[in-house]
């Protein structure tokens, strides 16, 4: 019998790498972002908040990070008519908000990423390059 499993996680180096990334595509946008990056627990293992960017999307940004870790899809998959329920169920820690993407490594989902303060498409734009930053699965 097997007891253990490998498992990939995160380091503190990719996980400043993702952050400068998506804090290079936001100024490109021209839209300050909360980013935020959770590994497959759903802990936080980095964050910042752009100067200028909305102070309570740092809460949206984390509940999309959360939902993409743990659904292992992105936080906009989530069905609309059972966003509302979900959400009360989870006192706001899930979300259906486009800009939450899972980190998915080799068909392994190691984390989520979560980006908050622009639109929809913004979010996810942001979030996409930080997937990129290290060689992770993007989505549209």
């Amino acid at each position: 019998m097997n007891f253990f499993t490998s498992t990939k996680t995160l380091t503190h180096e990719g996980t400043m790498r993702m952050l400068q990334a998506g804090i290079e595509r936001a100024e490109q946008t021209g839209q300050p972002q909360c980013l935020v990056i959770v590994d497959a627990s759903g802990e936080v293992s980095g964050e910042l908040r752009m100067s200028g960017a909305k102070f309570l999307s740092r809460k949206s940004a984390l509940a999309k990070a959360v939902t993409a870790a743990s659904n292992r899809a992105p936080s906009a998959n989530i069905p609309e008519g059972f966003r509302p329920l979900i959400a009360a169920a989870t006192g706001g820690s899930v979300t259906g908000l486009p800009g939450g993407l899972p980190i998915m490594l080799d068909g392994t989902c190691v984390g989520g990423v979560g980006v908050g303060s622009g639109s929809g498409e913004q979010d996810i734009e942001v979030a996409n390059a930080m997937l990129s930053a290290i060689g992770a699965d993007t989505f549209e």
